[in-house]
């Protein structure tokens, strides 16, 4: 059984962010604001948001981070900008050799997905991602956002009842401070996706030092590991 995070492990988010607001930095004039930048102010804003307020729709949380991107950098406020930013979730496109893992993975194990999103979104990105899964815990399923631990709760009682006991699971994300961190926290085995290798810092997640079981650099590197 493979639990997966969505957003930054199965959807590259991250060019996804950067291809929605770079017209409007551009538009205000701010073209010299690098990406890494845009990204680490999105990671800081999104995650105060996420814990300060659990129970509010992940639509919610984008417009408000955005919002706060808007203030940190001194754009000009936009609130059709901030509205843009939070439906813009379910157009970002997988990672390139996402589908085709999720295939071959699929042939030999059941999936799931475990998402600090809304149901409305997931369910549109769940199109681009074109395999089946088995289960999917949303941040509104559960009334909050990894790290912290209902997720991965919620799953284990539902795969539970599916017949798949916690020490069947094995759980694979890209990020160390929402999923690698609680999933060691718990004893679940965890492969980290170290989709920024190569590139400094830690884009659209906070730094974090959890240590995964394993760790691959892709998808694709993942189901040649477990040789499907």
């Amino acid at each position: 059984m493979l639990t997966f995070d969505c957003y930054g492990t199965l959807i590259d988010w991250e060019s996804g962010i950067i291809a929605t607001v770079r017209p409007w930095l551009e538009a205000a004039g701010r073209a010299e604001i690098p990406d890494d930048l845009v990204l680490s102010a999105f990671a800081l804003h999104q995650a105060r948001h996420q814990q300060t307020r659990p129970a509010l729709l992940y639509t919610e949380v984008m417009a408000r981070t955005w919002a706060d991107i808007q203030a940190s950098f001194g754009l000009p406020e936009d609130a059709e900008q901030c509205a843009a930013f939070a439906r813009s979730c379910g157009d970002w496109p997988p990672f390139p050799d996402t589908v085709s893992a999720l295939r071959r993975l699929s042939t030999r194990f059941a999936l799931a997905i475990l998402s600090n999103v809304d149901e409305a979104s997931l369910a549109r990105s769940l199109v681009r991602l074109e395999v089946p899964f088995l289960l999917t815990v949303t941040a509104e399923r559960v009334g909050s956002y990894k790290p912290g631990l209902p997720h991965f709760e919620t799953a284990f009682e539902d795969l539970a009842a599916r017949g798949y006991d916690r020490g069947s699971i094995l759980h694979v994300a890209q990020s160390r401070h929402h999923d690698v961190e609680p999933a060691a926290k718990l004893g679940l085995p965890v492969v980290w996706v170290n989709r920024r290798y190569g590139q400094r810092g830690t884009g659209a997640t906070i730094a974090n030092a959890a240590v995964p079981t394993a760790r691959v650099q892709s998808l694709a590197a993942l189901a040649d590991a477990l040789a499907v």
